[in-house]
């Protein structure tokens, strides 16, 4: 039986000037695992509105709508605006408050997290309390592997706020960015600082991504270290969803070669960084 994962939190539009494409991180790695044979499922809130009509009518194509996917009859479908540099790193202006602000944990969703091999949830849909509530919810219900995808965007997070979530966690992903900021500490080298994080939270997994640059895993006491691939950026959107989809993949089909599974999430990653958007159909063979 394929393992199953629910993933917690935002859908929504990202808006590239005149174009725009359904987003949000956990329901890029809901695509991504779906991708690799997992029974990905969404949960989230989308707007009653025009906008939300469009998500739904998306989510129902990729097979990611059920009723588990609610809808806000006063707070709007959210729409970020994605703005890309000379690297092509991606940033985003998200408004607030939206509908995904206001998830509500029914007994639905309780239900799918109970039967949940995994969820997969992120920061930033826990900005405000309802969201955030709905979440410690399903965590308090559930006894599966938890996966913290750290997704830091200034000024929707607040430190207390990624302390509790990371305490509840097995599996924690950051950027190098993101590690630095959280972890501070008295070690000026990542790894000392991974160390140090790992003793205050303990985590099973800690996977800081380092862009084109690879990443580092910390996995049941060693470290694990990719170097990254070089590759013709068109854009970052959706590239650390798809590495973390690869690696939780991994994680449920019982992989034990840590380095291996590093390697393909890289991989995975690098190739979605050579297309437009953050879930590019997969070519023949790469996973």
């Amino acid at each position: 039986m394929a393992n199953k994962v629910l993933c917690f939190g935002e859908v929504l539009w990202d808006a590239f000037g005149d174009e725009k494409k359904p987003g949000g991180a956990p329901m890029n790695v809901a695509r991504h695992l779906r991708q690799q044979g997992i029974d990905a499922q969404m949960t989230s809130r989308i707007g009653a509105d025009a906008s939300g009509d469009e998500l739904v009518a998306f989510l129902t194509c990729t097979g990611l709508h059920s009723n588990l996917i609610q809808r806000d009859e006063e707070l709007p479908t959210c729409e970020v605006t994605v703005q890309l540099d000379e690297q092509n790193q991606a940033a985003y202006i998200i408004p607030q408050p939206v509908s995904w602000d206001n998830v509500q944990a029914d007994a639905a969703m309780i239900a799918a997290a109970k039967q949940a091999d995994a969820i997969v949830f992120g920061s930033l849909a826990c900005r405000e309390y309802n969201t955030r509530a709905a979440l410690h919810t399903l965590l308090d219900e559930s006894h599966n592997l938890r996966v913290f995808d750290v997704n830091l965007r200034p000024p929707h997070y607040e430190l207390t706020t990624i302390e509790a979530l990371a305490a509840r966690s097995q599996v924690i992903k950051m950027n190098e960015e993101e590690a630095v900021m959280l972890i501070g500490g008295s070690h000026d080298d990542l790894r000392g600082k991974l160390i140090e994080f790992q003793k205050t939270y303990h985590n099973q997994t800690i996977i800081v991504t380092r862009g084109a640059e690879g990443a580092l895993v910390w996995h049941d006491g060693r470290f694990y270290e990719h170097a990254g691939q070089q590759v013709q950026v068109v854009d970052t959107v959706g590239a650390g969803d798809s590495f973390l989809a690869t690696f939780v993949a991994g994680l449920l089909a019982g992989q034990t070669d840590i380095q291996k599974l590093l390697n393909k999430a890289c991989a995975v990653g690098a190739y979605v960084t050579t297309q437009r958007g953050a879930n590019p159909a997969y070519p023949e063979g790469l996973i």
